[in-house]
């Protein structure tokens, strides 16, 4: 971890997709902010992470520390009073009960259903994106593609190749920005110059290289918000889908961190072989010249 003369320890950031559980991400960001000593030199975001990475760089330019944290807050507050707009709505008896899923919500249900029957083309031919209006208010783009404080990496994946792209901050737009969140089978897939994008999340969730390639600071803070490992074994339809969904968007980030703890293992290997041989060499220069 990199550490300045002001003792300010700076460390990269690694935001992971997840849909409105970025909410939790937002609260991560909030204490970070909170802390001063604490600095940020490079931000690797996917889906509702690369929303939470732009809204924290508009912030920060706009009015720094608490301007990062107002606009945090500003955006998810308004991202809460959409929900009034949508059909998943739980019902009175999950209310009367305090149940905060959707395992009995008609509405969900029946919503969830059409998508696994009808296209994204078919039932919104016209490609509305409900999150078009929130990024054009709450993220500056202008100004983040001038941005040279804080590195900014967002991930998508070609629907054409299967391959993935990380946008950096030149290249960062409200289009780059839909092409990281548009789960295919709700949203058109985002064309960007002359390609076509889904959510980052299936093959980057975040990418972790960018990080290491383009940032000098060594140390990652990962903020987590879908689990690797449960303890129990999902048994309903609705346990099944979520632990499915949990294990495909984890998939890359985990392949990410083996290679990352294969490379480690071969580097520490690797010295520890050079200071065995540095040893003997000097223990055979002693005993030479006792002689």
């Amino acid at each position: 971890m990199v550490n300045d003369d002001r003792g300010m320890k700076t460390i990269n950031l690694a935001l992971q997709g997840g849909g409105s559980h970025g909410a939790f991400t937002w609260g991560v960001l909030d204490r970070l902010l909170e802390d001063e000593r604490i600095a940020f030199e490079g931000v690797s975001g996917t889906s509702a992470g690369a929303v939470n990475a732009l809204v924290l760089a508009s912030g920060l330019i706009e009015g720094g520390r608490e301007g990062a944290r107002e606009a945090l807050r500003r955006f998810w507050i308004a991202v809460g009073e959409q929900h009034g707009f949508t059909p998943y709505r739980r019902n009175p008896l999950d209310v009367l009960f305090g149940r905060f899923g959707f395992d009995w919500s008609v509405s969900y249900h029946f919503f969830a259903s059409l998508t696994h029957l009808v296209s994204p083309y078919h039932w919104n031919p016209m490609g509305i994106n409900p999150l078009h209006e929130l990024f054009q208010k709450h993220i500056r783009f202008d100004r983040i593609r001038e941005c040279r404080d804080l590195k900014l990496f967002i991930s998508a994946t070609s629907v054409e190749t299967g391959r993935i792209r990380v946008f950096k901050n030149e290249e960062m737009s409200e289009q780059s920005l839909i092409a990281s969140t548009a789960l295919p089978l709700l949203f058109h897939a985002a064309e960007v110059d002359g390609q076509h994008y889904w959510d980052g999340g299936f093959v980057g969730n975040p990418a972790l290289y960018p990080l290491f390639y383009e940032c000098q600071t060594t140390d990652i803070v990962l903020v987590q918000i879908s689990p690797l490992r449960r303890a129990t074994v999902p048994k309903s339809v609705f346990e099944i889908q979520d632990r499915m969904s949990e294990v495909s968007f984890n998939a890359s980030l985990a392949s990410e961190m083996r290679a990352v703890h294969f490379v480690t293992a071969i580097a520490i290997d690797r010295c520890s072989c050079i200071w065995w041989r540095a040893k003997r060499s000097s223990v055979s220069s002693a005993r030479r010249q006792s002689y």
